[in-house]
């Protein structure tokens, strides 16, 4: 006669094994995404990810051994996903071209922006792959971007937020067959999220502005505006983008730029060595050193942080430049 510990243990070991089965996908499996039905019939083994929120959303749910190649890196891995980076063939830190993903003879194609996979990419359209045969996924954060008349990139009518980042992750974890890692990537960071809310409290007179790149200090400056995740890296430490911008990358100007006054700046650091502001330091030696900027306030006070270039992109790398920005704003002044 079973006692009650075994009984309890038997229990417990079904609920586990009937929670396993539920979180099998079933194949052929349909998904909705970005307006179009995708039929995957079995999960990919051979995934081209282009842009690096596709990759480390991948990477995150352990899939480097099913990945063909990566490619559009603003930014270094993860720190925590780079061993498992190592091991996934790296096509270009920029845009590719289709003859070298189509090299890599691949089963499934995910991309996390329109101009990396859309109606006017640099790359193809999903169509270009579809007609091979190749099931393509857009990230839903790229497909919440509509055309506007001042930025190709477009801009968003509602606030950007890590829903459509969670959705993107368990979207990809049943096409992979891993839904149960899927959830568990998502639990933790809804967690980390629901902390950083927790810590700060709102401020009408907290404001950011966040500067990814320019050619040269004589160009307008490339800012992270509109309702993009900029903004909400902002709202989430309490404050709001100090950039008023309908499209969510406008470029400004030094006079406008100090027109804004914010009270915190948030230099982009950017990995791709494209332009030499893409560097983070040199952005703070020129906002130091110009004659000019250098008298805003938010200068004259220290009050400049630096935060990954990824993490203004609609991506995993967003709660971590919010991490890693809130991290530095423990220690600035910011007391008017």
């Amino acid at each position: 006669m079973m006692n009650i510990s075994t009984l309890a243990l038997t229990a417990t070991a079904l609920v586990l094994s009937v929670a396993s089965a539920q979180a099998e996908t079933t194949y052929p499996l349909t998904i909705e995404n970005c307006g179009q039905s995708v039929t995957f019939e079995k999960a990919p083994q051979n995934a081209v990810a282009l842009g690096q929120n596709s990759a480390e959303i991948m990477l995150m749910l352990g899939l480097e051994d099913r990945m063909a190649a990566t490619a559009f890196w603003p930014n270094d891995v993860l720190p925590e996903l780079a061993e498992a980076n190592d091991e996934v063939e790296l096509l270009t830190v920029e845009f590719p071209t289709l003859e070298s993903v189509l090299s890599k003879q691949p089963d499934f194609v995910a991309a996390m922006l329109v101009t990396l996979l859309g109606p006017d990419s640099k790359v193809a359209k999903r169509e270009d792959f579809e007609r091979l045969g190749i099931p393509t996924y857009l990230s839903p954060s790229a497909c919440a971007v509509t055309e506007v008349s001042t930025d190709i990139y477009g801009a968003r009518d509602e606030l950007w937020t890590m829903d459509q980042l969670y959705k993107e992750i368990d979207d990809m974890a049943r096409i992979f067959d891993v839904a149960d890692r899927g959830e568990t990537v998502i639990a933790d960071l809804k967690a980390r999220e629901a902390a950083l809310r927790e810590r700060f409290e709102d401020r009408e007179d907290l404001t950011f502005l966040f500067w990814f790149s320019s050619p040269s200090p004589e160009d307008d400056a490339y800012l992270a505006g509109g309702n993009g995740p900029s903004t909400y890296i902002a709202d989430l430490l309490g404050g709001s983008n100090a950039v008023k911008a309908e499209s969510e990358w406008p470029t400004l100007g030094w006079e406008g730029i100090m027109a804004t006054d914010p009270t915190v700046i948030v230099a982009a650091q950017v990995d791709r060595e494209r332009w030499s502001l893409d560097e983070a330091e040199n952005k703070i030696a020129f906002l130091e050193s110009d004659p000019i900027v250098s008298q805003m306030e938010a200068v004259q006070k220290g009050r400049i942080v630096v935060m990954p270039g990824a993490a203004t992109n609609a991506s995993i790398q967003t709660l971590y430049g919010a991490e890693i920005v809130a991290e530095q704003i423990d220690a600035l002044d910011l007391s008017e």
